[in-house]
């Protein structure tokens, strides 16, 4: 089983929808806290819905469950709190809303050909690695292989 995960900085809409289909990604999840910022770009959540119908014939969702909170977010990019910090507290969030309830109830089906979505470039510092991690050791039943696009 492959979970997939993408940032969309740094790549041009053509890179990022090619990665997409040539992976054959079936449902992108996007989980950002905004996914209308004009600093979204090609990745607003409704153009993103359509590009993704039309380009990928990949499904679109949106779930901010997975998101971290402005404050934890905010607390992170203005160095008051270390990264170890923010994982720490993430992963206290998710523990929180009953994440893995949500994953073995709603999207255990979709886990393969997964994508989730985030702005980060790479994955070592982004919410994104966290939670596919936090979805492989909620998935112990099953072998989730993270890759990282």
């Amino acid at each position: 089983m492959k979970l997939y995960t993408i940032g969309f900085t740094k790549k041009t809409a053509e890179r990022f929808f090619n990665l997409l289909r040539d992976n054959n990604i079936k449902i992108l999840l996007d989980i950002r806290l905004n996914n209308s910022s004009q600093l979204a770009g090609f990745t607003k959540g409704d153009d993103l819905k359509f590009f993704l119908s039309e380009i990928c014939n990949a499904d679109y969702k949106h779930d901010i469950d997975f998101a971290p909170t402005k404050e934890i977010l905010d607390a992170y990019k203005s160095k008051t709190k270390s990264w170890n910090e923010y994982e720490e507290e993430f992963i206290q969030l998710l523990n929180q809303r009953n994440v893995s309830s949500k994953l073995n109830n709603s999207y255990k089906s979709l886990i393969d050909g997964m994508c989730l979505l985030c702005s980060e470039a790479t994955p070592e510092q982004c919410h994104r690695r966290l939670v596919a991690e936090y979805i492989r050791n909620t998935m112990s039943d099953s072998h989730v292989e993270i890759v990282h696009l």
